[in-house]
């Protein structure tokens, strides 16, 4: 007598509800996501450092002035055109780049789409710790009715600095709030600042630095769902032992999969930096300048146009193959596998139990139509 195959159990729904994947939320890692699980994303929305560099090319060429609105607006679209097929993710801000990348197709319908929420810039408090806000004009709601994927937010903190660092959780919080009600993907990206008037390449900072990364993952990765951290540490300032021992803190820390930012370094470095994340845990990538920032130094919309489409995505699909072969599945930060998915099933009438704030329909009689009911 033989016996049947048996059939995988069904999981319910409850197995990703616990875990704060709800569809929405769910559905965007699915987006920002290779096939694999990891993710290998560019930002294009670092508006003042755009700006900055767009000004220093036209300087050396001899005009010395600001780029307008459209130059900065085109200089974006031409990258993101270039590099965003060699992403599974694309960051980019509402001001100059969202609407006319969606509308050119710069952003590929099948690539992950990141809109960053906070304002460029800021206040900052006397020590120079910074006091983030929301960009004008913009919000979580608008961010999800624009059919974005993800809501990036950056929130500079320094757990030691008392005063910016409650504003900047209770700001974090805010938008953590806003992205559950809207059941969209947060991703939060915290940095390490200079304090009372020093420099970046400052002993003092760097010798705090990888402790600031590490202790800001493990207040703050809770309250996200993806997690955006910066190198911790310094190359050719600690070991190499020591970075690899900062990072495997950084991993154990964070309570969401997490993902390493470029943070201006030069590309080389940024390589360096990528492999080690990967080989400790990390799941991926968002990276800037570090593809792009050579770009405002070419002569002419031509040369700039060439630098976008062999070097800019020939560093992202380089970064990529790493990320794919070594970078963590994110779902594996969940205890989950791919097959996992598989059997999942939701239980009938879930949707009347989602999303509790939101409006329900009704029938044209006022009767509400009840789980079980044949319609």
């Amino acid at each position: 007598m033989s016996v049947a195959a048996s059939t995988p159990s069904k999981l319910g729904a409850t197995v990703l509800l616990g875990r704060g994947l709800t569809p929405g939320k769910l559905r965007g890692l699915q987006r920002i996501s290779n096939p694999n699980g990891t993710l290998t994303m560019v930002a294009f929305d670092q508006n003042s450092s755009m700006i900055d560099l767009a000004k220093k090319g036209l300087k050396a060429k001899g005009e010395d002035r600001d780029p307008t609105y459209e130059e900065i607006v085109e200089a974006k679209l031409d990258m993101v055109r270039h590099m965003a097929p060699k992403a599974s993710g694309i960051l980019i801000d509402a001001y100059y780049g969202a609407w006319p990348a969606i509308a050119t197709g710069a952003v590929p319908p099948d690539r992950g789409l990141i809109v960053r929420v906070e304002k460029s810039g800021g206040p900052k408090n006397k020590r120079g710790g910074p006091l983030g806000s929301i960009e004008p004009g913009l919000s979580v709601e608008k961010i999800k009715l624009m059919g974005v994927d993800v809501v990036k937010l950056l929130a500079p903190f320094e757990p030691t600095e008392l005063d910016s660092g409650q504003h900047q959780f209770d700001f974090i919080q805010k938008i953590y709030e806003d992205c559950r009600k809207f059941d969209i993907l947060m991703l939060l990206e915290p940095v390490a600042f200079p304090l009372d008037g020093e420099k970046k390449t400052d002993t003092s900072f760097l010798n705090r630095k990888a402790e600031t990364v590490i202790e800001s993952a493990r207040q703050l990765s809770r309250w996200c769902d993806v997690y955006k951290a910066e190198f911790p540490g310094t190359l050719g300032h600690e070991s190499e032992e020591q970075l690899r021992d900062n990072l495997l803190a950084l991993s154990e820390c964070s309570q969401t999969p997490w993902v390493l930012l470029s943070a201006g370094v030069d590309y080389a470095d940024y390589v360096t930096q990528v492999k080690m994340a990967m080989d400790c845990g990390a799941s991926g990538i968002l990276g800037g300048r570090a593809f792009w920032k050579e770009y405002f130094q070419e002569e002419g919309a031509e040369a700039r146009s060439r630098f976008a489409a062999e070097t800019g995505a020939k560093r992202v699909a380089e970064v990529d193959a790493i990320v794919r072969e070594s970078g963590a599945p994110w779902f594996a930060k969940y205890g989950l596998t791919q097959d996992d998915f598989l059997n999942i099933r939701a239980a009938e009438g879930w949707h009347f139990r989602y999303a509790p704030g939101a409006e329900s329909a009704v029938g044209s009689s006022g009767h509400v139509v009840r789980a079980g009911e044949v319609y």
